[in-house]
């Protein structure tokens, strides 16, 4: 059965989508930020907020770090310095995880590194996602097995080769506490890139583990098929206005879309279905007027025999009365009863 329990809700396939808000550094810094978007996500009805940490100085080489960045989304002269600017100080975590308890909504993070996943831990996070590129740091992966705490695993910019290669080393190491999510690293990704039906493929190779997706395509109606194929979670990053300044933002759902985006998934789970047709009572009265019934064109008497002018199929439909699936066996059978024009026939009629 594929199932895993993230924070304190488990997932099943017969569950609703466990949508989770990725704030990453959309908060930009602000603990003030940070705070409305967790607020702002639960009451779209998201399940789960997640941040992000790099610690950035142990993250890139030096040169990297201190690169030019010029990007009309730059918040500093180099590249090192203008994602240190996006990261939230760690002493506001504790704020941020407190606040998330007594709101009721769950937070967990992405460490990018070492450090970072160290820092986590030592605020005790519930669960980690481990970033696309991530997907080849089997040092890490180590790290995470040690730790036996669920991980989500984003799948972008690699082949199955990879994937593979990943879960059999947590296998290796005794951790099966894993879910994978169809992703492609393109931010924003246009559709003809978003390879969807990737998740069937999911599905059929691990049959035990549930399945989602990390979706970074400006609207809302993919997350929708993604539920239809299987997908269990959607991740979407998150934001309050979609023209603030930084490159996350403008691929982000605002609240009405998160809204919007998590109600369609819940109505598309109650409209599965059982997969029996069958006629139910909110249909009665709409079939009433729309269902035909046989009725009579003339009036006719004990003994006579029905022709096909007798009949005709009229509105409304009558409860027990002839329909036209029985027309065809009317003809040529004899009334028992006289019967005047449009009245319906019954069997006791006949």
């Amino acid at each position: 059965m594929r199932k895993i329990k993230l924070g304190d809700t488990e997932i099943t396939q017969d569950s609703k989508c466990y949508v989770i808000a990725e704030i990453g550094n959309n908060h930009g810094g602000k603990l003030e930020n940070a705070l409305k978007m967790i607020q702002a996500a639960k009451d779209c009805g998201a399940d789960a907020v997640k941040f992000q940490r790099r610690n950035n100085k142990e993250l890139f080489t030096k040169s990297f770090y201190n690169s030019p960045y010029n990007s009309e989304n730059s918040f500093a002269s180099t590249y090192g310095t203008h994602r240190d600017y996006l990261e939230m100080k760690d002493e506001n975590y504790k704020v941020l995880i407190e606040y998330s308890k007594k709101i009721g909504i769950e937070i967990f993070a992405t460490p990018f590194e070492e450090d970072s996943l160290e820092f986590f831990e030592s605020l005790k996070m519930p669960f980690y996602k481990v970033a696309s590129g991530d997907i080849f740091n089997l040092k890490l992966l180590k790290m995470y097995a040690e730790i036996n705490k669920p991980i989500i695993i984003s799948t972008g910019g690699c082949q199955i080769e990879d994937i593979k290669l990943a879960t059999d080393f947590l296998e290796e190491n005794n951790f099966t506490k894993y879910t994978l999510l169809q992703c492609t690293a393109s931010y924003p990704c246009d559709f003809e890139y978003m390879n969807l039906d990737f998740i069937t493929t999911l599905m059929e190779m691990y049959p035990n583990k549930i399945i989602g997706l990390s979706d970074h395509n400006r609207g809302i109606a993919l997350p929708i098929y993604a539920y239809a194929l299987g997908a269990r979670i959607v991740e979407r990053h998150f934001t309050l206005d979609r023209s603030q300044k930084g490159t996350d933002h403008a691929f982000s759902l605002e609240p009405t879309g998160l809204r919007k985006m998590i109600r369609d998934l819940n109505a598309v789970r109650i409209s599965r279905g059982s997969g029996v047709k069958e006629i139910y009572k909110c249909e009665e009265k709409p079939l009433e007027k729309m269902r035909k019934s046989i009725y009579l064109s003339r009036d006719i008497a004990v003994g006579e025999k029905i022709t096909s002018s007798d009949l005709v199929l009229k509105c409304p439909y009558v409860d027990n009365a002839y329909n036209g699936q029985n027309y065809f066996d009317l003809i040529g059978k004899e009334i028992q009863k006289n019967k005047k024009k449009e009245d319906p026939l019954f069997m006791t009629d006949i």
